[in-house]
């Protein structure tokens, strides 16, 4: 019970921060989305470079944010697309820095037991992560940029913290209907990846998600047709699962059962963001591509 209200009171607050930064003016959706940023590239670095390569993490998250504010100040303050390009220069001291990495130039050849000869892991392996943090974390956060500003250019959160309740509401759903329904005689969803996912909860997320679509609908804060709305909650609701699952698998991979303390009852950023990770960039390019906002 103890932990069910920590869990509960650090969630209802971690909410009201992020609607408050949303709504309350660019410079704090910047501010937030740049701790956001910082954290899960650090708690993600941590977990696959094993605490190493310090330099390289610091270079990355600069990366990361330098794409995410570049691409703020070119979708709503019309600077030049040509200024991102601005934002690989830290790539470049990236693999410069791993020259530096004694361990990186330390060569020991192993042999194999079915007799092949090998060089021995030194963690250069480990490397592609910091670019791949990237890719899996900046774009898709930088990707947000692109539907806080109306056609007129000012700033409005509202769209973006629909997307966020949608997938609160399929978080809780998926939650509740799986603690109901889905852990004694359920169905596995992904067990091999995380066990205690069930059909049951996926299908309750999935229903919450629609629900808070149409809610979202309704009152205005979700301005598309309803029809759209449906189906943008869908796909929230569907890919913000696969975003989940795909967090898991890191973890089980590298033995890490949550991938910080940030949040108490909740563990990390990247916890709490997984599922955002892979949702908000599927829901970003249906926004542009499908009802061209």
């Amino acid at each position: 019970m103890k932990d069910l209200l920590i869990r509960t009171i650090s969630g209802i607050a971690f909410i009201i921060i992020i609607i408050g930064a949303i709504l309350w003016s660019p410079v704090s959706y910047v501010a937030i989305m740049c701790l956001i940023l910082t954290g899960m590239m650090y708690e993600f670095l941590s977990i696959s470079l094993k605490g190493s390569r310090m330099a390289g993490t610091i270079l990355t998250i600069a990366t990361g944010i330098a794409i995410f504010l570049f691409l703020f100040f070119i979708n709503g303050y019309g600077m030049q697309p040509l200024y991102l390009i601005l934002s690989l220069i830290p790539v470049l001291f990236i693999f410069i820095s791993g020259l530096y990495v004694k361990e990186y130039n330390i060569h020991k050849e192993i042999r194999t037991p079915e007799g092949e000869i090998r060089m021995e892991d030194n963690g250069y392996e480990r490397s592609p992560f910091l670019l791949s943090s990237l890719l899996y974390i900046a774009v898709p956060l930088s990707m947000c940029n692109l539907i806080v500003f109306d056609p007129e250019g000012n700033y409005s959160g509202t769209l973006l913290l629909s997307l966020f309740i949608i997938l609160w509401a399929a978080d809780v759903g998926a939650y509740c209907f799986g603690t109901l329904f889905g852990q004694k005689n359920g169905h596995r969803l992904f067990p091999s990846v995380s066990p205690k996912k069930s059909w049951e909860g996926f299908w309750g997320g999935l229903l919450c998600a629609i629900l808070a679509g149409i809610i979202l609908n309704y009152t205005g804060l979700l301005y598309i047709t309803l029809l759209h709305s449906i189906i943008l909650a869908l796909l929230i609701g569907i890919f913000g699962v696969f975003g989940d699952l795909v967090e898991s698998q890191l973890k089980r991979n590298f033995g890490v059962k949550d991938s910080g303390r940030i949040m108490p009852g909740h563990g990390g950023m990247l916890d709490r963001f997984d599922g955002a990770l892979l949702a908000f960039p599927i829901a970003v390019i249906y926004l542009k591509f499908f009802i061209i906002i």
